[in-house]
């Protein structure tokens, strides 16, 4: 039995672990890659609606994680396949479920449940099978309103690395410099691309001070996605006003655009049911073309789409870089006096598309150029 929060209830049959979950659900509009979406950790705390009706044909395998685990808080799919048909195939995704203890359901409408979001909006839900499939309908909507909602909620410690781990540049690639990347949330193939990209990046806690950072002396500076509201990360966007200051090049994605956004002195506000799913139109306002992205966030950055904006903190002028062409949400900040800019989306994604794959280029070229100019200088004074 799925149940949401305003009552409503589909019954459906019980898909990996049975039992009780409970988490907000949202809707996932990828037609592929529903191994990188599970074990997105962006996705902690959420009960994941897959729009696509056939889910698991490719079953599962060990390279296509993006992380240790699975993260989403439950499942719903329409059409569970009843066998895996493809060559790279380990298990079934089954079986990973049962195995990572994720409560779902299949076999329900998710059309009707998807459109029922888009009017209502993202709220509270339960998934509840075997014994909890018993507890009355009334038990069942209380265990549901009684959670938190996902307003108000810091998460980053949930999904956080423990303790620091590097990954030197790849082999064969001019080396940048060093890059402190502060792990919201963040997905094996970010880390990857940032290697390629000719930094060695050292992974970082949520939770690392500001006088931590500052010793390893970085080259740059990464905010990585990750769940939760972005109003509820005061540590993180203290630390990140101090570094901006400092002059040290900044990018973040998703959770990162929010959180400098924060940084600059905007406000952050929910979305009514997000954008999740790796087809969302984005235009590009510095060369006028339309990206196709891959997406996973609830909550936007509130900043005027057009114009130059002083920001609030003091860091100059400000633009929007990048919105979305389905409801114009801010897609990405672009800091014109200080070396930083942001994008609300996932220019990794590891299940495709790749058009906004430029950005790890584009941030290269910002930190190389830096590096260069401060060497010229350097040598002046000499």
């Amino acid at each position: 039995m799925l149940v949401l929060e305003d009552g409503r209830r589909y019954v459906g049959r019980a898909y990996g672990a049975t039992g009780r979950t409970l988490g907000e659900v949202v809707f996932s509009t990828g037609m592929t890659g529903y191994q990188e979406t599970l074990t997105d950790p962006s996705y902690a705390g959420q009960i994941v609606l897959m729009t696509a009706p056939h889910i698991g044909n490719t079953g599962a395998n060990a390279d296509d994680m993006e992380s240790r685990k699975i993260w989403v808080a439950g499942f719903i799919v329409r059409d569970p396949a009843r066998r895996v048909s493809n060559f790279r195939a380990q298990r079934s995704l089954d079986e990973d479920l049962v195995a990572d203890g994720v409560v779902g359901i299949s076999g329900v409408d998710t059309r009707a449940i998807t459109r029922h979001i888009r009017s209502a909006g993202a709220m509270r839900a339960g998934v509840f099978s075997g014994a909890d499939f018993e507890l009355s309908d009334e038990e069942q909507l209380a265990l549901v309103r009684a959670q938190e909602p996902m307003a108000g909620k810091n998460l980053s410690e949930l999904v956080t690395t423990p303790e620091r781990y590097d990954v030197p540049a790849a082999e064969g690639v001019e080396r940048v410099g060093s890059i402190a990347v502060l792990d919201l949330g963040i997905k094996r193939a970010t880390v990857h691309y940032l290697s390629e990209h000719g930094f060695d990046v050292i992974v970082l806690p949520a939770s690392t001070p500001l006088d931590e950072i500052r010793a390893i002396a970085p080259d740059a500076l990464f905010y990585s996605n990750g769940p939760g509201d972005p109003a509820a990360s005061d540590l993180q966007v203290d630390v990140l006003r101090e570094l901006l200051r400092d002059g040290v090049p900044y990018f973040g994605i998703c959770f990162g655009n929010q959180l400098l956004g924060r940084a600059l002195g905007f406000g952050t506000y929910k979305l009514p049911f997000g954008h999740r799913g790796i087809n969302q139109p984005v235009l590009d306002k510095r060369t006028g073309r339309v990206e196709i992205t891959a997406q996973n966030h609830g909550f936007a950055v509130d900043a005027p789409i057009e114009g130059e904006i002083e920001a609030p903190e003091g860091f100059g002028r400000v633009q929007v870089s990048h919105f979305s062409l389905n409801d114009q949400v801010v897609e990405g900040l672009e800091c014109l006096d200080i070396p930083a800019f942001s994008v609300q989306y996932h220019p990794e994604a590891a299940a495709g598309p790749h058009d906004a794959f430029y950005l790890f280029n584009r941030f290269r070229e910002l930190v190389s150029n830096r590096s260069t100019r401060s060497t010229g200088a350097h040598a002046q004074e000499a």
